[in-house]
């Protein structure tokens, strides 16, 4: 009989598995298999080894999908950072292009009655501003003393902090900035603190013509769709 026999038996009947059994006694599964072939084991016994089972098991999952989780994140990154280095450098027609499409979506299209419409665009989002103000000076060649900013911002804002924020992003003075308060009546003023922190930035830019150029380009752009 090998010297470890008796030993192993106490500890698998103590409830202890293969693996804990060959770790302590420093001896190989298969001679465990052997040794335990036969051996019945008292119900609480089973009980208490089905209760480690399902345990590994779950660790196991949990270790799987944790890794599975890391993998997929790793890959989203190097997917858009593949995807970036697609972007060159913007000639002035695909800068046309972009802010038409920015301004079809986020600005003011309808001239109703008034004679001399004038551009403006809004959004929350400091990058797309940027990309739009972009356009208003390469494309349109809007002057900048005539763009000014209207911050439409929720009571629990600071006014200060938005102008602020949207002078620096935008390069327009502060004093050219106009905040206006607003409360959604769905929320009943009831707002995270952490939604929209600096507001919805509203661009104006006087000149009638430009507007109708860009309202042109979208015609444009709608053009190009009916050929499809």
């Amino acid at each position: 009989m090998h010297p470890k026999y008796k030993k192993a038996i106490e500890l698998r009947l103590a409830g202890k598995s293969y693996g804990e059994v060959a770790k302590i006694l420093d001896v190989s599964k298969g001679s465990l298999s052997l040794w335990f072939k036969n051996l019945k084991l008292p119900r609480a016994t089973q009980k208490l080894l089905e209760e480690k089972m399902r345990i590994a098991r779950e660790h196991n999952l949990f270790e799987n999908n944790r890794r599975r989780t890391r993998a997929i994140r790793i890959e989203n990154q190097q997917i858009r950072k593949n995807a970036s280095n697609e972007i060159h450098s913007l000639s002035k027609y695909e800068l046309l292009l972009i802010g038409t499409a920015l301004y079809w979506g986020e600005g003011w299209k309808r001239q109703d009655k008034n004679p001399s419409p004038y551009i403006c665009f809004a959004n929350s989002d400091p990058d797309m501003i940027k990309v739009f103000i972009r356009f208003l000076r390469e494309v349109i060649g809007a002057p900048k003393e005539k763009l000014r900013g209207n911050i439409h911002i929720y009571p629990n804002i600071d006014a200060k902090s938005a102008i602020n924020f949207w002078s620096k992003i935008t390069a327009i003075p502060k004093e050219r900035f106009h905040i206006t308060t607003q409360v959604s009546k769905a929320s009943k003023g009831k707002r995270p603190r952490n939604s929209l922190p600096y507001g919805t930035l509203r661009l104006d830019v006087s000149g009638r013509p430009k507007f109708f150029q860009i309202k042109g380009w979208i015609n444009g752009l709608i053009k190009q769709n009916k050929l499809l």
